[in-house]
Order: structure tokens, then sequence, then C-alpha cells
């Protein structure tokens, strides 16, 4: 600030020459730094001068931010100081202080060298000193325009240089709304250079979080859908800037950092049980087809983790994977967050629209989870988006082409809720295209084992709480235990146990919640009765081996009995 008014040379030596002309005395005017920037009479010999030696009363007014009157030059308190005190030739002086932003940026003085140049001054000091104040008043305004320019200049020099630097479109337009400039990625997502550019709209749609919202952007009768953020700018012809992204593709980087932590592929599916092995085997034939799937299984056998898992395997692992609770979401509101819906389609709703599930998923899998708990109206228009791949969003009579792979899943039986007309049966047979069973946790002998010490570890790191041993009585516990709620059931008992144990502990089976330690104290409890014993370890061998017919060739050996008498003995004990 100190140097504007060095950059407004010209324009204040006008100024000087007009106060001089009009009151008849001599002027200077001086920045902070005490150079003469302008003068007339005596003055103008001496511009650009360092006056600190001799400019008393200018610095005193530049320190105090006050106007001075010396009204007798040399004998004033203020002269006390100057060299030149004794041979000063001024017989009047009167200096002013030009303030911008509450600081002194220089002063104004009217200098007499004669008797009737004094008189005429105090014969009419008070238009004058009005007349000098407003002068002041103008050099402080022409000041804050300068700085204000030069700063615009240094933010537009600023955003020429970083515009062609970043990854998002950016348009400058005027206050016409004409194109000033476009950077390379805004030409590259436009598919269109600035020179061919003529005619352009710009129309918000709706606004998201952030302030960002979408538009539509018409360029030459060619209308894009993007998404970005415009600001106000009002820099010289400089009006607004947009900052925008393909509508589609940001979508696409949205989900893909949204699932960026959540996506898993095959090596991340913990166990090595021969019925988990085979359902990897059958992801692997699969992912690259574009037909339905059907998840079925238990709750909590991790349905969601292998739909990420074929995604992950697949082609379209680059592409969006968007997964759709169909339980968790109120049914009148599910036929709208799958299909999405235009401005003004029902009471409540955004007036600016909103993109369903299955338009954001275009180009990757969408994931239908709990497809069992969806109403028969919504099936009857899921059925019709797998058959026509095209979405029709609530209010609109335009449909949209989507490119986008189904998976359901359920842990209910669709057959026996078809039978009850609770599902339709031309669904269920779309959905079912290709079928994929996940099995329970009781049944993935070793697996138990696996997913423990796995989870262990993780919430051990979680809660820095080093786990120094398991003992060998925790796991055969575990082991034992049927795991109703399969792997999620597991995952939030080892939760609760590295939460409760001690902050550098041990792991034993007394650290287990009681339903699944009592489970091996049964046979203590009841080892009097050698049947209820039998019994109780046919069952848990075919648990952990399986219950086809080649598994029970594999139980009768493990039991170290005949494959006739396991038959004989299941029979017995109805097993």
């Amino acid at each position: 600030m100190e140097n504007v008014l060095r950059k407004m040379k010209d324009i204040i030596k006008k100024y000087s020459v007009v106060l001089s002309e009009v009151l008849k005395v001599d002027v200077e005017i001086v920045d902070s730094n005490l150079y003469r920037i302008a003068g007339t009479g005596k003055f103008s010999k001496e511009i650009d001068k360092y006056i600190y030696d001799s400019g008393y009363v200018t610095k005193k007014v530049i320190e105090t931010s006050e106007r001075i009157l010396i009204e007798n030059p040399g004998k004033d308190p203020v002269c006390r100081s100057c060299p030149n005190k004794e041979s000063c030739e001024e017989t009047f002086e009167v200096s002013t202080p030009i303030i911008l932003n509450n600081q002194v940026i220089g002063a104004i003085g009217l200098v007499c060298f004669s008797k009737e140049q004094k008189i005429h001054i105090m014969e009419n000091y008070n238009t004058f000193i009005r007349f000098l104040d407003q002068i002041s008043d103008l050099i402080s305004s022409k000041a804050y325009e300068v700085i204000e320019n030069h700063n615009n200049m240094a933010i537009l020099q600023l955003l020429n240089n970083i515009t062609d630097k970043i990854d998002e479109g950016i348009v400058v337009f005027d206050k016409n709304l004409n194109l000033l400039k476009i950077n390379s990625t805004g030409e590259k997502i436009l598919n269109c250079k600035k020179s061919n550019m003529k005619n352009m709209s710009l129309e918000k749609l709706r606004e998201e979080d952030n302030e960002i919202g979408e538009y539509n952007l018409t360029v030459n009768d060619k209308t894009y859908n993007l998404i970005g953020r415009d600001y106000n700018i009002n820099i010289d012809n400089y009006n607004k800037i947009f900052i925008f992204n393909d509508a589609n593709l940001l979508r696409e980087k949205i989900f893909k950092l949204a699932n960026r932590k959540e996506k898993t592929g095959l090596d991340r599916i913990i166990g090595n049980s021969k019925e988990i092995e085979r359902v990897k085997k059958r992801v692997k034939m699969i992912c690259d087809t574009s037909s339905t799937v059907l998840i079925t299984g238990e709750s909590g056998t991790g349905k969601e983790l292998f739909a990420r898992a074929i995604h992950e395997e697949s082609k379209k692992n680059k592409e969006p994977f968007v997964p759709v609770n169909c339980g968790a979401i109120p049914e009148n509101l599910l036929e709208s967050e799958l299909f999405g819906y235009v401005k003004g389609a029902f009471t409540g709703a955004d007036p600016k629209g909103k993109i369903g599930k299955f338009q954001m998923a275009h180009g990757g899998t969408i994931f239908l989870d709990e497809i069992g708990d969806m109403p028969i109206p919504i099936q009857v228009k899921i059925l019709r988006v797998l058959e026509e791949r095209e979405v029709t969003p609530l209010g609109s009579n335009e449909s949209k082409k989507i490119n986008v792979r189904v998976i359901g899943a359920t842990n209910k039986n669709l057959e026996k809720m078809v039978k009850e007309n609770l599902f339709r049966e031309d669904l269920y047979y779309r959905l079912n295209v290709i079928p994929l069973h996940i099995p329970p946790l009781r049944e993935r002998a070793g697996d138990v084992r696996l997913l423990s010490k796995k989870f262990i570890d993780t919430y051990s790191k979680l809660f820095n709480k080093p786990i120094l041993k398991v003992e060998e009585d925790f796991f055969e516990n575990i082991e034992k235990y049927s795991w109703p709620g399969n792997v999620r059931e597991l995952q939030n008992v080892m939760e609760y146990i590295v939460n409760i144990g001690e902050s550098t502990c041990i792991i034993d089976k007394n650290i287990l919640p009681n339903k699944i330690r009592n489970v091996s104290m049964d046979l203590e409890l009841k080892n009097y009765n050698l049947e209820y014993i039998e019994k109780h370890i046919i069952k848990k061998a075919i648990e952990k081996y399986g219950n086809k017919g080649t598994d029970k060739k594999i139980v009768a050996e493990k039991l170290g009995i005949g494959i006739a008498t396991l038959y004989r003995k299941m029979k017995k004990y109805n097993i």
C-alpha cells in the first residue's frame, strides 16, 4: 500500500496542478515513505525527493493522521528540529493526511511563500480546507481503485496460470454470459474448441450438498449435463466462473471413491473350506457374464461380500457398484430411490428432481439386497428394467437406456414365496438365471478359526490392544458352536472379546460369552447318557463335513465307522 501513490503519479500530478491554480498557492503531495510524488512552484523541481530531513510538518501529519496548520513557519513547535527553521521562506502551511482503509498513505500540503498568499488562504480558510479534504478523499478513492485493479489482475493472472493445470472444466463468462475463457479440460469435456463456441447458456437444475449443483450447459444448440458450481467474481469484465465435470463421469468417480475401502475381490474372502472354495470357483466362472445372479444364503453369511467379489472380478470392476437394501427403504420411497424422478413428480419431492440408483449404476453393477422384501408393484417395474434395459423416472414420459448388471440377494425361500403369491414367478426366474448359494458358517469346516484370527487381529489394531496369545481351548470352543448368525455373529463376538480384554491379554475360552462356552459343557453335563453323546457327535461331524453322499463317507471315516453304520445311526437318531 505504501507505493500506491507512486503508481498514480500522473493523475496525482494533475490534482496538484488543479489545487495550485484554484487556491493560488504551491502544493506538494508526499507518500507515506516521505517521497515527494508531485509538486508545483518551487516543489516542481524536487519531485521524487526524499524529504525526511526537511519535511517535518508532513512527517508529523503521517505519524499522527491529523491535519496540521502552521501559521508561523520556523517558530511553530513542530519546526524546532528543522535545520532550516531560521531561514525558512514559508509564510503559511497546512497539511492534511490521505487516508485509505484507516491507514495513512500520504499527505497534501498547501504552502504559501508570500504575505498575500497567506492572507488569501486565511480569509477563505474553511472553504479551502473543504476543497483540500475533497481532493484528499478523491486521491484515496483512486488509490483504492488502483489497489483493487492490481489485486484483480493478480487474481486473473493466477486464474490463467492454474486453470490449465486442474482436471475440472473451467469456463469464465462476462456479464452477458459471453465466453471469455475455457481451459483445456473444459474443451475436452465439451469436445469443442473455444474458437467454435458461439452461443452459450447455463441453466442450474438442482443443488446438491456443498454448493455443488447439476447444470445444463448449452453450446451451439447442444446441451451438456454437468455437475459443478458457479461463482460470481465481478473482476473487470469477468463476471462468473463455472467449474464443472461431466455428470456421469463425476457420479462414477464418487461411487468409486465411496466404495474404495469396501471393494473386495475373491482374495479378500477369508476361508479355505471346500464349501467356500466351491463358491469362489463359481464366482470366477460367472463374473464376466452379463446375466443376472441371485445370491441366497442365511442372514450374516456375507452375500454382499460375494456380490462385490463378482463385480470386482469382472471386466466392470472400474465401473460403479451400487448397493441397495430393498428391505431398509420404506415402500413409498423405494420406487423413487431405484428409478429417480423429475421435478414436480410428487408432493414433497425435491423440486429439482433426483437420479435413481439404476442410472447411477450405469456401466456397472447394481446389487439388490433383501429383494424378497420388495413390494409386488415394484417387482413389476424391476422385471421391465431387466427385460427392456431402460428406466423411466417418476413423473417422466421419457425412458433412459441403461447398461447395468443386476445381482439380487435374499435369505428367504423365494420358491415358496412364489407359490404363496408373495413374489412374482416371472421375476424369480428372470433373477435366478445364475443361482449362487452361500453356505452357512457351520458347514464351513475350519473357516471359523481363520475368520476369528482375522477379526481378532483387526480389532486389536483398531482398539490398540495387542493380543499376546490365543489359547487352543478358545478355538475348540468356538468351533463347537453352531453360529446361527453366521459370519456376522462371529465378527461381533470377536469385537466383544477384544473390547472386554485387558490392554495386553491372553485370550482363552473363559472370555467367551456363556452361550458359546456352555455348548462345550453340554457333553460334560450329560455324559452319563451314551446315546446322547453318540447322537451329538454324529450331528457335529455332519455339520462340520457336510450332509451329501461324498461328505458322509468323510464323516464315517472321521468317526471310525462304516458308511452303512453311519446311515443306520442317522436313521436311529432321526438325523
